[in-house]
């Protein structure tokens, strides 16, 4: 049986996986939903990219972990991607879901579409946190207009120097096995670095016909997803 580790992406927290935690258990697996520094109920813990890194190489050393299935979703797929590679043999598979991708030396900031320096503005303008986002930006996205209020009640501030600060990778993460799964609402394919990616052996695509936050929009097919990878 395997142990998913599932990470949620900026402003997020374990809460955001209440819906895909039940069918991995139901289907004999272990599910341990992690919230990162700085957010949900660990929100005054003062963050870095590196604090999110080994909160998650903590959290599955502290449970003894083993045959582990590690997600990130969105942000969180640059410190899952780092966490990946220092768990050892611990690791069975990565799933990037519609996540970034860490990049050796590249930060979140470093991939925004309008450039790192406005990214680092929006953040200094904003006490050093990158604010949550409102209904308009959830629109598109195949949320139901519950949902899009928990995703907006729910949120924090995502610290700011998590995103600011640079990847450290210790070898080619086209070496993992991992699986990236495309949330075709958010666009149909994946970004230049992951398109790179995907020419690995080691790697492999899927596709879901749902927007950027599948815990909430599509759970169950989510969790049928995980539950495949991790065979």
């Amino acid at each position: 049986m395997a142990d998913f580790v599932l990470v949620a992406g900026a402003w997020l927290g374990s809460w955001a996986w209440d819906e895909v935690v039940p069918p991995l258990r139901a289907a004999g697996h272990g599910a341990h939903p992690l919230s990162l520094s700085g957010l949900a109920e660990k929100r005054s813990a003062p963050a870095g990219q590196q604090t999110h890194v080994q909160d998650i190489v903590d959290e599955i050393e502290r449970r003894d972990l083993r045959d582990v299935v590690l997600v990130g979703h969105s942000y969180a797929g640059i410190p899952v991607g780092q966490a990946a590679e220092r768990i050892g043999d611990r690791l069975t598979r990565v799933v990037f879901v519609d996540s970034e991708v860490p990049v050796d030396g590249g930060s979140f900031a470093s991939g925004w579409w309008q450039g790192s320096a406005a990214f680092e503005a929006l953040i200094a303008d904003n006490g050093g946190d990158w604010p949550p986002l409102g209904a308009a930006d959830l629109d598109g996205q195949g949320l139901t207009d519950a949902q899009i209020a928990r995703l907006i009640e729910d949120s924090t501030p995502h610290p700011g120097a998590t995103l600011t600060e640079p990847a450290v990778l210790t070898r080619p993460l086209g070496e993992l096995p991992a699986t990236y799964v495309k949330c075709l609402l958010d666009g149909p394919e994946p970004n230049e670095t992951v398109a790179k990616l995907l020419t690995s052996e080691q790697w492999r695509l899927v596709t879901m016909a749902t927007g950027h936050w599948p815990m909430f929009s599509q759970p169950t097919e989510l969790a049928r997803l995980l539950l495949a990878e991790a065979g």
